[in-house]
């Protein structure tokens, strides 16, 4: 009930498709790092779990020395691109209503999740000029998104919010 109030129906339709803020991309970023860094030690412990309780000694993924950081890598670059190729969005984007397209709008592909992935420390390098460009530009787009030929853009289901707060209207 309390997220019905706070539907505004004709801002919420307005910005559906606009290139995306720094503060509600950062929100996602934010989300996305916890939901990786959460999932991998969930699944990791009950990797280690399994094969603990198979093999009857103990195993602790940390004891050898490459592999935790190679299955981590291997879990980002899971996580961030195949749900940007799939649906256009990660967990974190989709709590805060964000999309990745490609500059002209249309879906982006795995091949420019990928290449948005890896050019996304760069936009960390010199005190993270890669995100002023999201300040700085009308576009919003950080050096990542113009590397990999991307874009983020408000993306909710406006038209249910607005729904959702004409029903409640009654009430």
């Amino acid at each position: 009930m309390t997220a019905a109030r706070n539907v505004v129906p004709d801002r919420d339709l307005k910005l559906q498709g606009h290139y995306a803020g720094i503060c509600s991309r950062f929100a996602g970023f934010v989300i996305d790092v916890a939901a990786i860094v959460l999932l991998y030690d969930l699944i990791g412990s009950a990797v280690q779990f399994l094969v603990s309780t198979l093999s009857g000694h103990q195993f602790r993924i940390n004891e050898l020395p490459v592999l935790p950081w190679l299955l981590f890598a291997l879990w980002v670059v899971l996580y961030c691109v195949y749900p940007v190729a799939a649906g256009g969005r990660t967990l974190g984007m989709a709590i805060v209503g964000l999309r990745v397209v490609r500059a002209d709008g249309a879906h982006a592909n795995a091949k420019q999740a990928l290449v948005r992935l890896l050019a996304l420390p760069l936009s960390f390098v010199l005190l993270g000029f890669g995100f002023w460009l999201i300040l700085l530009r009308r576009d919003n787009r950080a050096l990542h998104d113009r590397i990999g030929g991307t874009a983020v853009v408000y993306n909710w289901d406006a038209r249910a919010a607005r729904l959702r707060f004409l029903a409640n209207q009654g009430d």
